[in-house]
């Protein structure tokens, strides 16, 4: 899994390569809310309509430190994307967000069995979403230009 080692950890945010998300909601308007959120502090956004589309990213971009995962998608759902990344010996630390509607409790306890590392209603706040990304992905507060909520 893609990390920040130590010598990038002690660059400043501006010196440092942008941290790699991949967000798959088969929702346009939500994934570019997200990108447009995680793009105003030191994260590269690559968006994904499908859990298919998601993993052929993962496959093509070694530099993805981060997932957030619709669990309601065309082709693969959210679930069946994060069972694969857990499957996979290079994937397995990933950290993942699952992003789901209120009422699927199931679908909640099913996504912590395969080792999702949050689970987020819609609607949910921006700038929390914000914030659980960037803590797991090693973002120091400082680093970190959270903005208002954008929804």
């Amino acid at each position: 899994m893609p990390s920040l080692d130590t010598a990038s950890a002690s660059q400043p945010a501006s010196e440092r390569a942008p941290i790699h998300v991949l967000v798959a909601d088969d929702e346009p308007h939500i994934g570019r809310i997200i990108k447009m959120k995680l793009e105003q502090g030191p994260f590269r956004v690559t968006l994904a309509y499908d859990g298919r589309e998601a993993l052929d990213v993962l496959e093509r971009e070694a530099d993805v430190s981060l997932v957030l995962l619709d669990l309601m998608m065309p082709q693969l759902s959210g679930l069946d994307v994060l069972a694969r990344i857990r499957a996979d010996d290079r994937l397995k630390e990933l950290p993942c967000i699952i992003l789901t509607a209120a009422g699927q409790e199931q679908q909640h306890r099913r996504a912590v069995e395969l080792g999702a590392s949050e689970f987020m209603t819609k609607p949910f706040s921006p700038k929390k979403l914000y914030a659980r990304t960037a803590e797991l992905a090693g973002v120091l507060e400082d680093e970190a230009t959270t903005g208002g909520d954008m929804a």
